[in-house]
């Protein structure tokens, strides 16, 4: 048994982490700033801050900690500020690489994401490819894989640059998609439809973690499913399987684009500048990497993943309704002006 630390236990990736790690007989130390909902006897979850040092110095000072998970981090949705996204993000991934240093901790996962860039790719995305962050969440992403490459002397770090992560449970935007296709709402597409965006699902990044940890890889790797299809076949997978009466439909794409990012500034829309990549554009990380460093292999498609996260939505819709104090992943997104389309659909 190991006893590792995961930072972000309350959100929807590090809770299920964290019963991963305690089906497989470790002991974890959690610490969010929202409450753990997992109980367990090898489990000590903590509500605090990962900017407080203090804190940090407490938890990891004689407790033999044999890794460090860092899932924590603040999206740009709703009322947080850019100033307190920054702080998190960025002053918190400081703050924790500094006390792992000084705890003497060997090993630190790191989630980075696919909003390292802020357009699309017409091939595969390489590790080495330059990031081009276009808002505050994928800039901060981005300054946090500097700020742990600063650490190589003290520990090894494993970034894992994923894209939209998916499993039962898994809420969000993707809520806004799902309650159209409850609803028998027309489902759109940007253009075609034609666009291919790649998902991971929970499990396999999580088997990915596990395997970085143990071998204790330190290395940039994109993850990412295989068999990647179209948006649009991805959707009407969901509305086939779901017994939905949605049909799919098509947007020109540069008004749609230019209508979103203008929703955007004017904080009516829950869409981001960076999810007009994920609605209109190809987005595919290369994983040859990865397979090759790990002996990794993802296990689920897209349409398979999308179907389970909508199955999960479908059947527990009202309780879903209610969830207040959960992370942005584990409740429905508002709408905003999103919700004049859904009438007219």
């Amino acid at each position: 048994m190991a006893r590792v630390l995961v930072t972000g236990g309350s959100g929807f990736l590090g809770s299920l982490l964290i019963a991963r790690l305690l089906d497989d007989g470790h002991a974890v130390t959690s610490i969010d700033l929202l409450p753990c909902r997992i109980s367990h006897p090898n489990l000590t979850a903590v509500v605090g801050d990962i900017r407080d040092r203090p804190l940090l110095d407490r938890l990891l000072t004689g407790r033999e900690h044999d890794g460090v998970f860092h899932c924590a981090a603040l999206l740009a949705h709703g009322s947080i500020s850019p100033g307190e996204l920054w702080s998190a993000n960025v002053e918190g991934t400081r703050t924790l690489g500094a006390a792992v240093a000084a705890a003497g901790i060997r090993s630190l996962i790191y989630i980075s994401s696919n909003c390292l860039w802020g357009r699309g790719f017409s091939r595969p995305v390489h590790e080495d490819d330059l990031p081009e962050p276009c808002e505050i969440y994928g800039a901060s992403k981005w300054e946090g894989e500097k700020i742990l490459a600063s650490h190589a002397g003290d520990f090894a770090t494993t970034v894992l640059r994923s894209p939209t992560i998916l499993d039962q449970g898994r809420l969000g935007l993707l809520a806004i998609l799902f309650e159209f296709i409850a609803d028998g709402r027309r489902v759109w597409v940007v253009g075609d439809g034609s666009n291919r965006y790649q998902f991971i699902a929970a499990r396999d990044l999580i088997g990915a973690m596990l395997l970085a940890w143990q071998r204790r890889t330190a290395g940039v790797f994109g993850i990412g499913s295989d068999d990647v299809g179209t948006m649009r076949d991805s959707y009407a997978h969901v509305i086939a399987n779901a017994g939905s009466q949605s049909r799919i439909g098509s947007l020109p794409k540069r008004p749609t684009v230019l209508a979103m990012r203008a929703a955007h500034a004017l904080r009516i829309s829950p869409l981001g500048p960076y999810h007009a990549r994920m609605i209109a554009s190809d987005f595919v990380f290369d994983t040859t990497r990865i397979k090759a460093a790990l002996g990794w292999r993802p296990t689920l498609t897209n349409r398979e993943m999308l179907l389970c996260a909508y199955r999960y939505y479908a059947a527990n819709r009202s309780e879903i309704a209610l969830r207040r104090d959960v992370s942005a992943h584990n409740r429905s997104a508002d709408m905003g002006v999103i919700r004049l389309l859904k009438w007219v659909s």
